[in-house]
């Protein structure tokens, strides 16, 4: 009986996993996705919740190794970040994790597909939630990743160097929400690294854009084409908070980088309407 229990128990955890590696997915694995993710919703201990990240991270791990992770995507499944960057060459897959009693943490998956090899390399990244600021003028590697949801993706060659611009958002601090313009890169022993120094701001030239305002505010940071990102002016909610980011909110106008000769260059109070006017205003 004992061995047969084991069988029984092989075959309905193991067969999801197994058919993860052919060439279709199955419905229901999806449908497990979306019920662990939305247990997590109502589960109130962090001992359950971390349990309940484990069978998420079992069925993450499968899925990023399967042969369709570049054309198959979770529809149904929220609170789980999929993007794809355009050339086709990187897919992230990215979720966060609360905790009551403990830092929180974020689970990073990124997988690069390499043509020379018709190959692809899947790198796994965790972070804690942390309230100190995301640096902007140091590069970051995989041991000691900030931790943030990436939530969109552009390919770039900037001084004839292959990456990718990431956009992202980052819960760590209780007050403060941080978005990033971050650059995805790797080096020739294929480590990753986040950072490049190639934003050109007010006053100095840094590795990453980072935004920080109040938790209670909302900020849009998006892509304009492939070569700009438009973003909401923050300011003080009122003069004599002014450096004091919990307080900072957005304005009623846009700011933006655009990239222009290997330089993302600062640009204040553009048209978000139609950057394509504002490009040519400032070359």
């Amino acid at each position: 009986m004992v061995s047969k229990r084991i069988i029984y128990l092989f075959l309905f955890f193991g067969l999801p996993f197994q058919m993860l590696k052919g060439q279709h997915l199955p419905s229901v694995v999806s449908s497990d996705l979306e019920n662990l993710f939305g247990r997590l919703l109502t589960v109130n201990e962090d001992s359950v919740r971390i349990r309940v990240n484990d069978s998420i991270l079992t069925i993450v791990d499968s899925y990023v190794k399967s042969d369709t992770i570049f054309t198959h995507r979770f529809n149904n499944v929220r609170f789980m970040g999929q993007i794809i960057s355009p050339d086709s060459l990187i897919k992230i897959v990215t979720w966060n994790l609360y905790l009551r009693n403990q830092p929180g943490r974020y689970y990073l998956y990124i997988v690069r597909k390499l043509p020379e090899t018709n190959s692809r390399k899947v790198y796994r990244l965790f972070a804690e939630y942390n309230s100190s600021a995301i640096l902007a003028d140091t590069i970051y590697k995989s041991v000691n990743w900030y931790g943030a949801l990436y939530y969109d993706i552009r390919p770039q060659i900037i001084n004839g160097k292959s990456c990718w611009v990431l956009l992202g958002i980052d819960y760590g601090n209780f007050n403060i929400t941080r978005k990033i313009i971050e650059i995805l890169s790797f080096n020739r022993d294929d480590t990753i690294l986040f950072g490049l120094k190639s934003f050109i701001s007010e006053d100095a030239i840094l590795y990453r854009v980072v935004f920080e305002y109040s938790a209670t505010a909302t900020m849009t940071l998006r892509f304009d084409g492939d070569d700009s990102v438009i973003y909401d002016h923050l300011v003080p909610f009122s003069p004599e908070l002014v450096n004091d980011r919990q307080y900072y909110g957005p304005h009623y106008s846009n700011d933006a980088y655009v990239l222009e000769n290997d330089f993302w260059k600062f640009k204040l109070n553009v048209d978000a309407r139609n950057i394509e006017n504002t490009k040519q205003q400032f070359r």
